[in-house]
């Protein structure tokens, strides 16, 4: 999938930075989700708090990541305008998924399609390890492993982390299955 994501500005070599969890971030999340949401309006379908600052327990870089679905991510159009006004930068383009980012790179907005793959594996994830002890504390222990090492982007610590990513997914669908989990409002 990599090789059809297009990263604006090239890649960028940053210090993988792990803090423990802060309660602060729900907050920041909520002012985001304003400056969203005045942005954007009826086209802001969802705005959820995603990955790890959206988990408390959990360590995290202390970036908050933003689900935010639309009715058609492939359709720019639509929202990328009013984000850039209201202050964010397009960072990520790939098929079914945008990201923006502040200019500060402490807030990352993914934008998807609602209803989508991409919208319900990231909100299943978050849920899964809010209800998870154990996989909760593995991901900790091996995003505090992979933290320790020289990246070249910040893509490929992400992309290190994605066998157990897979490995826990699978708990986290048979878990959504036998208890009739959906992404809810």
């Amino acid at each position: 999938m990599r090789d059809r994501m297009e990263l604006i500005g090239g890649i960028e070599k940053r210090e993988i930075r792990l803090v423990g969890y802060c309660p602060a971030w729900p907050e920041r999340f909520e002012e985001e989700r304003g400056r969203i949401g005045a942005a954007l309006g009826d086209v802001a379908r969802r705005i959820d708090h995603i990955g790890s600052t959206a988990v408390p327990g959990l360590v995290a870089k202390p970036i908050i990541d933003i689900d935010l679905s639309v009715p058609d991510v492939e359709d720019e159009g639509a929202y990328l305008e009013p984000l850039l006004t209201a202050g964010y930068r397009l960072r990520v383009r790939e098929p079914g998924h945008r990201m923006v980012r502040t200019p500060e790179r402490d807030v990352h907005v993914h934008i998807c399609t609602v209803g989508s793959d991409w919208e319900r594996r990231h909100l299943l994830f978050r849920d899964w390890l809010r209800h998870d002890a154990r996989d909760r504390a593995a991901y900790g222990r091996l995003k505090q492993q992979l933290a320790q090492r020289d990246w070249p982007d910040t893509n490929a610590y992400a992309d290190a982390k994605g066998p157990l990513i897979i490995e826990i997914t699978g708990r986290a669908e048979a878990w959504a299955q036998a208890a009739g989990w959906t992404p809810g409002d």
